[in-house]
């Protein structure tokens, strides 16, 4: 009877530990969930100029709060502020030969052209007079031929001389020719071109800020050089950050176009907050995940995925870490 009783004992005590393994095994054997981790991005602007000059002035620090417009640096070239110095005097000066053009001949210069003229149109006087007696003469055979001859030459230099200071009058009473006029505007519209370029690089010589946002990095120090374009600055816009997350191919299916998903901000003690995707796209070739076996497996490819806050985050600050588990579990 007793080893009856023993023997009942044991096997109670067996099928107990085979059922306990078993649920243990069970537990175990069920998929854990699978903890993605992503990081909180934000979008950045690079402050950069079109003026190569040396740093004179830094006007914020890195990690500065800026509003749009705020002066972030002062940029200074001493090679072009002569250059500027230089278009700005070409252009006076054609804008003065422009002006004198416009103008027109001054009162001397037009008195002195009509004196000519008259003086022109007396000698004229005479040499027909002359003219007209040495030709009476020579007809009558008082005179010779050459005395004739002499008289006419002189006469029709009176006359060639007083077409010439007549023309010279009637072109300085009327200014200078209308091809002159557009020739000397052109020459004006060229000396302003010159200084609107100039003066566009100028323009750069104080950046400021083009949105709200925190100073990241600032890459100058004072007095250094920055080359045409070579970034200055970067600005955060900690109004617009997102989290990015690496997904794999066969994950992707949790994260559907506008789908909500719960993450926690270890950085912020844990902190619940709601995302939604907004952004999906193949990361390529370079981050495919390779298949350790020859059977049942494939080269799953790796995508970033992008989720928005759907309301204000207070403290969250880009670089800080984001676990997602919501109900995801591994194969």
């Amino acid at each position: 009877m007793k080893r009856r009783t023993f023997l009942s004992t044991l096997l109670l005590a067996l099928v107990t530990i085979v059922l306990v393994v078993a649920v243990v095994g069970l537990l175990l054997l069920r998929p854990a969930p699978e903890l993605l981790q992503g990081e909180v991005e934000a979008e950045q602007i690079r402050i950069s100029g079109i003026l190569a000059g040396r740093v004179s002035r830094l006007l914020v620090a890195e990690g500065d709060y800026v509003e749009a417009g705020d002066t972030l640096v002062c940029i200074h070239s001493s090679l072009v502020e002569a250059q500027h110095s230089s278009a700005a005097a070409m252009r006076d000066a054609a804008q003065a030969e422009t002006d004198l053009v416009d103008a027109g001949a001054r009162r001397e210069v037009i008195q002195a052209a009509h004196d000519v003229l008259l003086q022109a149109q007396a000698a004229l006087v005479v040499a027909e007079k002359s003219y007209t007696r040495v030709q009476s003469l020579y007809q009558k055979g008082v005179v010779s031929a050459q005395r004739y001859d002499e008289a006419l030459a002189a006469y029709e230099m009176a006359r060639a001389a007083e077409n010439v200071a007549r023309s010279q009058y009637t072109m300085t009473l009327q200014g200078a020719r209308r091809e002159e006029r557009r020739a000397s505007q052109a020459m004006l519209q060229v000396a302003e071109g010159g200084v609107a370029e100039v003066g566009a690089l100028l323009e750069d010589a104080v950046l400021t800020s083009p949105r709200d946002g925190v100073v990241s990095e600032i890459f100058p120090m004072e007095g250094e050089l920055v080359s045409l374009g070579a970034p200055v600055m970067n600005i955060l816009m900690i109004d617009r950050m997102w989290v990015s997350l690496n997904v794999r191919e066969e994950l992707l299916q949790h994260f559907a176009l506008h789908s909500q998903h719960e993450a926690t901000i270890p950085a912020l003690g844990n902190r619940t907050v709601l995302l939604e995707v907004y952004y999906i796209k193949d990361m390529g070739n370079y981050a495919v995940w390779h298949a350790t076996r020859t059977m049942g497996e494939y080269d799953a490819k790796t995508f970033n995925v992008r989720l928005r806050p759907l309301s204000e985050v207070v403290g969250l600050l880009p670089g800080m870490s984001v676990l997602l588990k919501d109900k995801i579990r591994s194969r």
